[in-house]
C-alpha cells in the first residue's frame, strides 16, 4: 500500500473506533484527504490543534470560507468547537483530513469534493 492508502486506513479506523462514527463515506474521505495535499505526511501539519487560536483561524479562513464557500459568522466558531469536542480533549490526534471531513459533512458540502 502507498502512504496515502495507509493514511486513509488510519483515518477510517480513527473515525469508527475512536470517534464512534457508525459509517464513513470512503469516497468523501479519500477526496478530502487528497485535498489536504502533502500536509497529511507531515507530523504537525497533518493535525489540527484546537487549543491554538492561530490554527483555528487558519481552518476557518482557508478551509471553511475559501474552500467550502461559507460566510464569516459566529456560527463558524460554533462548528469548530463542535468538531473539536467530537475528537475529545484528550485526543492529541485531531487529524486534519478527519477534521475537514467532519466540517464538510456538517455543512452538506460533499458535492465540492465528490460528484
Amino acid at each position: 500500500m502507498s502512504k496515502f492508502d495507509d493514511a486513509l486506513v488510519l483515518y477510517k479506523n480513527e473515525m469508527l473506533n475512536k470517534l464512534g462514527m457508525e459509517s464513513v463515506d470512503d469516497a468523501l474521505l479519500k477526496a478530502v484527504t487528497k485535498a489536504c495535499g502533502p500536509s497529511i505526511y507531515l507530523r504537525d501539519a497533518s493535525k489540527v490543534s484546537c487549543s491554538e487560536k492561530g490554527e483555528i483561524n487558519r481552518v476557518r479562513k482557508n478551509f471553511m470560507i475559501k474552500k467550502l464557500g461559507l460566510e464569516e459568522s459566529e456560527e463558524l466558531d460554533v462548528a469548530l468547537k463542535e468538531v473539536c469536542a467530537a475528537f475529545g480533549k484528550g485526543n492529541r490526534n485531531k487529524y486534519r483530513a478527519i477534521f475537514y471531513y467532519l466540517l464538510t459533512v456538517r455543512y452538506g458540502k460533499e458535492s465540492l469534493f465528490i460528484g
